[in-house]
């Protein structure tokens, strides 16, 4: 089973970033309502797990990190401890699943999304939701998203980084580090497993925008 980099962090994690915001209300917009069977990949500490489930769905969370998932447990969120890349389901098990902020800590994003597609229903909603690629890797110096990036050399470099621009000495990727995959790479990911895509926005209306949001759809 791959690392567990979150664990000792849930608390921290949970009080800074965890909170309501443009992210959750993009995915909650975007995936729609329930009712139906939902798997939330990378669920952390559940805060948006419970938002999915305030909305008619059925969830289940899925982490590799028990710190955190002790904190989705204390929500009342229904979880299962694993691996991203090894979905412990049956085959076109759920009619819908969301993923929030993992293609930057999962190792191998293509095998994660294969198992995705996997469990999904024919037809059924997959929404992603992660940090731009463009703008925010180790390429970029882009500190809590204000202001203009600062670009340098390194926006082609695809896997884990743990120094460089783009890490600031008081963010969540000094702690646990990162892995980045050009804009080209990352949505050729998604397309490779078969998804179909249906939407794309860049949500706020920052100058720059720091996340992206993605709704695709299995054949």
């Amino acid at each position: 089973m791959a690392e567990a980099r979150y664990d000792g962090l849930a608390d921290w994690y949970d009080g800074v970033f965890a909170g309501p915001g443009p992210a959750r209300e993009t995915v909650l917009r975007l995936l729609g309502d329930g009712p139906g069977t939902l798997l939330d990949v990378g669920c952390g500490t559940g805060a948006h797990t419970v938002a999915m489930a305030e909305r008619g769905w059925s969830v289940t969370g899925v982490d590799i990190s028990d710190d955190q998932l002790r904190l989705a447990r204390d929500r009342g969120v229904d979880v299962v401890r694993a691996d991203a890349a090894v979905l412990p389901f049956e085959d076109a098990q759920f009619d819908g699943a969301i993923s929030m902020w993992t293609h930057t800590d999962v190792d191998a994003f293509g095998v994660a999304l294969h198992e995705v597609a996997r469990v999904l229903r024919a037809q059924a909603p997959f929404v992603y939701l992660g940090a731009h690629p463009c703008f925010v890797g180790p390429h970029s110096r882009y500190v809590h998203a204000e202001g203009v990036p600062e670009l340098h050399p390194g926006y082609r470099q695809t896997g884990r980084y743990v120094e460089g621009p783009g890490i600031t000495p008081d963010g969540i990727r000094i702690k646990v580090g990162a892995s980045h995959l050009p804009l080209g790479l990352f949505l050729q990911a998604f397309l490779d497993v078969g998804f179909t895509l249906e939407r794309i926005e860049e949500p706020e209306e920052r100058e720059y925008p720091h996340m992206l949001a993605l709704a695709w759809r299995r054949p």
